[in-house]
């Protein structure tokens, strides 16, 4: 439909808003975003919104010419976040607005969380 990058994005609290790249942008007619702004991990203070980049991309080829030529960013690494704000400032990447239950398994207390979630639920899915 829209022929560019895509990624999911979900509303996070302010306060963990330094665990993500974030994103702003205009909402479109279908509920979606386009993107104008990503930044990599802000500061609460810093962030354009608290609208999350959580992991789930379907992208053009041309981000992966645009990541060879991306300099380190945040921790002295080449950023996803940063390659793709490149898109962005093309208007060539929208957020799909995530709704449901997910778990954030890069931490200790979201591998919990998940396992318990499942394990409290093995019998209906099993």
């Amino acid at each position: 439909k829209y022929r560019c990058s895509i990624i999911a994005a979900e509303e996070v609290p302010t306060e963990e808003v330094d665990k993500y790249g974030i994103v702003k942008g205009k909402l479109l007619d279908d509920g979606n975003i386009r993107i104008k702004r990503m930044v990599e991990k802000p500061a609460p203070q810093d962030a354009p919104s608290n609208l999350a980049v959580i992991g789930r991309y379907i992208l053009t080829p041309d981000i992966f010419e645009i990541i060879r030529n991306t300099p380190p960013g945040k921790n002295g690494e080449v950023q996803l976040t940063d390659a793709l704000q490149t898109q962005a400032a093309s208007g060539k990447v929208i957020a799909y607005s995530f709704q449901g239950r997910r778990f954030d398994c890069g931490s200790i207390k979201g591998f919990v969380e998940a396992t318990n979630f499942f394990f409290d639920r093995q019998s209906e899915l099993c």
